[in-house]
């Protein structure tokens, strides 16, 4: 696949999230203290999970996907976003084709590694005797490959059908990244075909998605109210919180941004609804992952005596 096109336009122009002089350092510090968190939080999660045989188990393995995701995902547009604060906000045609592969290509695989995960707690709750057997490694390692592989798929149906469309008036994209249906409303060509592409794709990744995930905790909920002591159905739940937590934020926030793009005169709301799932989210995911898991306090806490002692 090539990443030249027909197109008159070499570059494109990004639009701030704030075009007011005044705003743009504290919107780099503030960023650039959420880059920074999501990294350090991300990578030491990773490094946490690598060290620690007690955490070797598929529901970290999965855990170290996420966030291996999530700091792939934000290393993907963050840099320029800091870029654009304080330089100028250009970006080439190639440059923002890539951004666009890369960013559809993590999004996509988020998902089905969140269903992934969905799917763990289920086996773990409903059927623990077959637990071990169920999720073993080379499954729990397939589980993973199909996630990268159909997120693969999604990012080259999107950045492919992008590909052919031409550019050759306004090259000023109303977002802070090279997104696909702001890039859409730029082309001088017709975009029907890259429009159910997009419909397309996001209704089969949204769909699968939400309904595995919705089937999975059903079942849970189901078992969890026939245990018959009220401790084991606290320790039940607490073993699905962080995962309910991180796919409500990941998902209502994405379902959010989109719903925003479809009313007129909503760019900015849905520049800075995107904020949230493509900012704050990463940032968040090991957080509440960290805060609310006694396995990886302990595992924390094991592993800074060993270095400090």
């Amino acid at each position: 696949m090539t990443l030249r096109n027909s197109s008159s336009v070499t570059e494109f122009i990004l639009m701030a999230l704030s075009e007011q002089p005044q705003l743009q350092l504290p919107l780099f510090l503030l960023f650039l203290g959420i880059y920074v968190l999501t990294v350090v939080g991300n990578l030491g999660l990773i490094t946490l999970i690598g060290l620690n045989s007690s955490l070797h188990t598929p529901m970290y393995f999965f855990l170290f996907s996420l966030s291996f995701i999530d700091l792939c995902y934000a290393c993907v547009f963050t840099p320029k976003m800091l870029n654009d604060f304080v330089s100028e906000n250009i970006i080439s045609y190639v440059g923002c084709m890539t951004q666009l592969f890369f960013f559809c290509f993590f999004v996509n695989s988020e998902c089905y590694v969140l269903v992934s995960m969905a799917y763990d707690r289920y086996v773990a709750i409903c059927k623990p005797l077959m637990y071990a057997v169920t999720m073993s490694t080379q499954f729990c390692s397939l589980l993973m490959f199909g996630s990268y592989v159909i997120g693969f798929a999604g990012a080259i149906a999107h950045t492919g059908s992008m590909l052919r469309l031409t550019f050759c008036n306004s090259n000023i994209i109303h977002h802070y990244l090279c997104e696909v249906l702001p890039l859409l409303q730029l082309s001088c060509t017709s975009t029907h075909v890259n429009q159910l592409v997009f419909f397309i794709v996001v209704g089969i990744v949204i769909s699968i998605s939400s309904i595995s995930i919705f089937i999975s905790y059903a079942l849970i909920l189901s078992n969890i109210l026939h245990i018959p002591s009220a401790e084991g159905r606290s320790k039940a739940f607490s073993t699905c919180g962080s995962h309910i937590i991180a796919v409500a934020l990941f998902f209502g926030s994405g379902a959010f941004t989109h719903l925003t793009t479809s009313f007129p005169g909503s760019v900015d709301q849905s520049k800075f609804a995107s904020v949230f799932y493509t900012n704050v989210v990463p940032m968040l995911n090991p957080l509440i992952y960290s805060l609310r898991n006694k396995d990886v306090k302990l595992a924390l806490g094991k592993t800074l005596r060993r270095v400090l002692f």
